[in-house]
């Protein structure tokens, strides 16, 4: 989307350059709707002088017919005129909400840092509505200011001074506007902010619910929430105020214009400048001018909030990746060796470690976050703060994180799962035309399936819910299985199975992944036990690697992470 770091000003820039043609069209029609609306009371005044004055009935009927026109095209004018800018609105709505959607999934990440995924989503659905809908404000104002022109000219043609009053009275009155307009817009922002935030605690906490309830932590939880909360109420009672303020004082500053515009109208006439058919069409242009007053100053409110929500997506959008492309070729064909040398990062220190091609590794950490350090390392979330990790001898930090992950799937320990069916989410990432039976199999998915209403078509919840705990781990794990990469790498994928699942599991996965390397980072003796070694991580440097029952007896570390 334009600039590589773009500002609040280019955001808003490209969502209505995407719209032009809409907007431009919207524009035109309502520009017709109020010159038409402008007609009107210009027309009661031609109908005042030239046939209710005299009494010319057919002048009346013929004035009377052209009336019904101009009212038939305003009307379509406005109804099309309105569908075009809603469509604008909702167009470029929907395209910032792909590219933030794009911009989080970026294989190289980096918008997620700092921001809980209730923020982005926030970010997403409210600040892109908010963005979108700027150009249905254009477009309104737009057609406003034409109306206003149109005003301004009937005006003129009746006398030069009311004109004068129009044409001078509404720069000033939009210049105030938009100076008005400015605590609305930092208010905005801090009101989205902190809707952001609320929201994203309140989907934290959702997803916790049940962990919360078994540790008793509900009243925290109630008592972080309610904080949040209040915040998020305060800012948006600041910014409903500052809003309220803006909308008063220009609708004040509207009505002194009108009255400027209806006092000379009625000097004019008492002073016999303009007929008594004039002075009504000025009356009734005046009353007509504030409703294009009153659109220029929606605009302005609609602006200034366009304006702090573009700033919110330009600083996702323009978020820094976590790692660079990388310009080396992935190996052809991947092999499947990995190597680790001096690897540190978090609690790694000086890690080397080496996979052979078709290897099944165990990895044992004594701290689970060094298991986590590693998975990230392996996955190039992030790159070792020194060292490297190599596939087939290419340093993983030369190659493009997308294309990597075509050779090597780092399936983490709290995978969600998504809506859809079982068989959907298991063969979300398998490729074309692969039977996903064996991964299912391996992984006990097929056991699951048994026990569900429709099979494998049976539908799934939002993250899985509708599963179990261990129905969920299942069904990830054939997931990753059925996507059939060179190398795989499993964080305690069988944490909630009983212990004769577990080792059925250990068994399939053996099978299905006989020839290709895998690295099963886990605690699992009943995983550990199929593997071909295991390394044991210790203060995060490797401490030792032999088979698992050589581990248990040489360490008591080892037994104490893998027995107890």
């Amino acid at each position: 989307m334009g600039p590589s770091n773009p500002s609040g000003r280019d955001v808003l820039r490209r969502s209505i350059k995407g719209q032009r043609r809409d907007v431009a069209l919207g524009a035109l029609l309502g520009s017709g709707h109020q010159a038409g609306e402008a007609l009107v009371p210009v027309l009661i005044g031609v109908v005042i002088d030239r046939a209710v004055t005299d009494s010319d009935t057919g002048a009346l009927l013929r004035w009377l017919a052209v009336l019904a026109v101009v009212y038939t095209g305003l009307a379509l004018s406005y109804r099309y005129g309105a569908w075009s800018g809603d469509r604008a609105a909702a167009q470029a709505e929907h395209d910032l909400r792909i590219t933030l959607v794009r911009r989080v999934l970026h294989p190289r990440g980096g918008a997620e840092e700092g921001r809980l995924p209730g923020a982005l989503a926030n970010v997403a659905t409210e600040d892109a509505k908010r963005v979108g809908a700027v150009n249905m404000a254009l477009m309104a104002g737009i057609s406003a200011l034409a109306g206003i022109l149109a005003c301004a000219v009937v005006l003129f043609r009746a006398s030069v001074t009311l004109g004068l009053v129009v044409l001078l009275g509404t720069p000033v009155l939009l210049w105030l506007g938009h100076l008005l307009s400015k605590p609305l817009e930092s208010r905005s922002e801090a009101e989205q902010e902190r809707a952001a935030h609320a929201s994203a605690v309140a989907a934290d906490l959702v997803s916790g619910l049940r962990i919360l309830k078994g540790i008793g932590g509900e009243s925290t939880a109630i008592t972080r929430y309610r904080t949040t909360s209040r915040d998020s109420l305060q800012a948006t009672l600041k910014a409903a105020r500052a809003q309220a303020f803006q909308s008063g004082m220009v609708l004040t500053l509207t009505g002194c214009l009108i009255a400027a515009v209806a006092l000379v109208g009625g000097r004019l006439a008492a002073h016999g400048d303009i007929s008594l058919g004039q002075l009504v069409s000025a009356v009734g242009l005046a009353l007509f001018l504030l409703g294009p007053l009153e659109v220029l100053a929606w605009v302005n409110a609609e602006l200034a909030q366009g304006r702090a929500s573009a700033s919110r997506i330009a600083e996702v959008l323009a978020a820094p990746h976590t790692v660079d492309a990388g310009e080396a070729a992935l190996p052809q064909p991947v092999r499947g060796a990995v190597r680790l040398s001096g690897v540190s990062l978090g609690g790694l220190r000086d890690v080397d470690l080496e996979v052979a091609p078709g290897e099944l590794l165990g990895v044992v950490t004594t701290d689970p976050a060094q298991a986590t350090d590693l998975m990230r390392a392996l996955a190039r979330q992030t790159d070792p703060d020194s060292g490297t990790v190599e596939l087939d001898g290419v340093p993983l930090r030369d190659l493009d994180p997308a294309q990597l992950r075509t050779a090597m799937l780092v399936a983490e320990h709290d995978a969600d799962l998504f809506e859809g069916t079982v068989h959907d989410n298991v063969t979300a990432s398998a490729p074309d035309g692969a039977d996903p039976e064996p991964a299912m199999a391996a992984a006990g998915v097929a056991q699951v399936a048994q026990s569900l209403p429709d099979g494998a078509d049976t539908a799934v919840s939002e993250r899985g819910r509708s599963l179990s705990g261990g129905q969920r781990q299942r069904v990830a794990l054939a997931r990753a299985l059925a996507a059939d990469r060179p190398v795989l790498v499993v964080h305690d994928p069988t944490t909630a199975v009983d212990a004769v699942t577990e080792a059925g599991i250990a068994t399939g996965i053996r099978e299905i992944r006989k020839g290709r390397t895998t690295i099963l980072v886990t605690t699992s003796p009943g995983l550990l036990s199929v593997t071909d070694r295991v390394v044991l991580l210790e203060d995060g440097r490797v401490c030792d690697t032999a088979p698992h029952a050589d581990l248990i007896r040489r360490h008591e570390s080892y037994r104490a992470a893998v027995v107890a």
